[in-house]
């Protein structure tokens, strides 16, 4: 379904010339840090699966020296690409939000792929749950295994347990952990705490109403934060397994500057989130589990859990630099120039 929005009046000849656009059903939002050899796959896909939702796809080309551009440009006319300042996931996925105009907002990682299921049923889905304002789907693993998507949020108790190895634990219990582990679970429809960032739909109400993903964040623990003040907006988070998608994860293996990352943005979760004792509580909870895991005799892992833990204690600063000063940074110049483009050629 599509709705009407009129733009902007634009002078004609002395004349005021109020033109009237299509509303978009779904944007979907997705950022290439040069991946454009995920992007084919991602976006056949999507276009493949689109269903009877209007689309507007929309790639976010994280300063990529790959011919992400050129690639989607000369493959998928359809979509548009606006170029942006490499200042992380949530900073790049703002931008493609910020210029689009649609009644659901979609950010998709680009190592993903449809695999079963429409955008039309999950538009009318999240249509028939007025109460929901983001929502997740079913992922699995290029190998057919279910991708543990549904969360829950961190806390002291979670992130001890969690060094301890709780998931290991021949118990099941949903205050052990932040994953839910049941597969079974994930094929039906369940609230939850939050949910992946590599796919998250977001009703534009709920992200008006709660904000934009916080951009002193450079990457992770952007989408508990996210659902955690959807939440806090009055709306609901569920897993709707109207969709399987996959997601090619962990394809980079174990990297010492991501596994830090990791850590820092959970310093962040908590200082934005906790009460004082709750924050020392919880960090002091993962300083066990990360000096814990670097006793490992694999040395890949021993460097990554200490360069981690160094993070966390403050010896080794943020591993993306700095977060800047605000949550939310204005629209820069390029990507303004972008949307003004889109807008244009929408209108003819």
């Amino acid at each position: 379904m599509r709705m009407l929005s009129y733009t902007r009046p634009r002078s004609n000849g002395g004349a005021r010339d109020y033109r009237v656009r299509a509303m978009h059903d779904l944007a979907i939002v997705t950022v290439s840090t040069n991946e454009a050899h995920w992007l084919r796959p991602c976006l056949t896909s999507i276009y493949a699966h689109a269903g009877s939702a209007s689309i507007d796809v929309i790639v976010a080309d994280n300063e990529s020296t790959d011919g992400t551009r050129e690639l989607v440009e000369g493959e998928f006319p359809e979509a548009r690409v606006i170029t942006c300042e490499n200042r992380g996931f949530s900073h790049a996925n703002n931008r493609g939000a910020m210029v689009s105009e649609s009644r659901y907002v979609l950010f998709i990682n680009p190592d993903t792929e449809i695999a079963d299921g429409d955008f039309g049923t999950l538009v009318r889905a999240m249509d028939e749950r007025p109460e929901v304002g983001l929502a997740g789907v079913r992922q699995c693993q290029a190998d057919g295994t279910v991708s543990p998507t549904i969360r829950r949020f961190p806390n002291a108790a979670r992130m001890l347990f969690g060094a301890l190895g709780s998931e290991r634990w021949p118990v099941e219990a949903s205050w052990l952990g932040e994953r839910e582990l049941r597969p079974e679970i994930y094929d039906r429809e369940v609230s939850c705490d939050w949910t992946s960032g590599s796919f998250m739909l977001v009703r534009r109400e709920a992200l008006l109403a709660a904000g934009l993903l916080d951009e002193r964040s450079f990457i992770y623990s952007e989408e508990p934060d996210l659902c955690l003040r959807i939440k806090q907006a009055g709306w609901d988070v569920r897993h709707l397994p109207v969709m399987t998608i996959i997601h090619h994860a962990g394809k980079a293996g174990l990297k010492p500057r991501i596994v830090a990352q990791d850590a820092y943005s959970r310093v962040q979760y908590a200082q934005k989130h906790f009460t004082l004792p709750h924050r020392i509580a919880y960090l002091s909870a993962m300083g066990l589990r990360f000096g814990l895991r670097a006793l490992s005799s694999d040395p890949q892992k021993r460097d990554a859990y200490r360069y981690a833990l160094a993070t966390l204690v403050g010896r080794e600063p943020p591993p993306f630099g700095r977060p800047p000063a605000v949550a939310l940074a204005p629209l820069d110049e390029r990507s303004r120039r972008d949307a003004e483009r889109a807008v244009g050629d929408t209108l003819g």
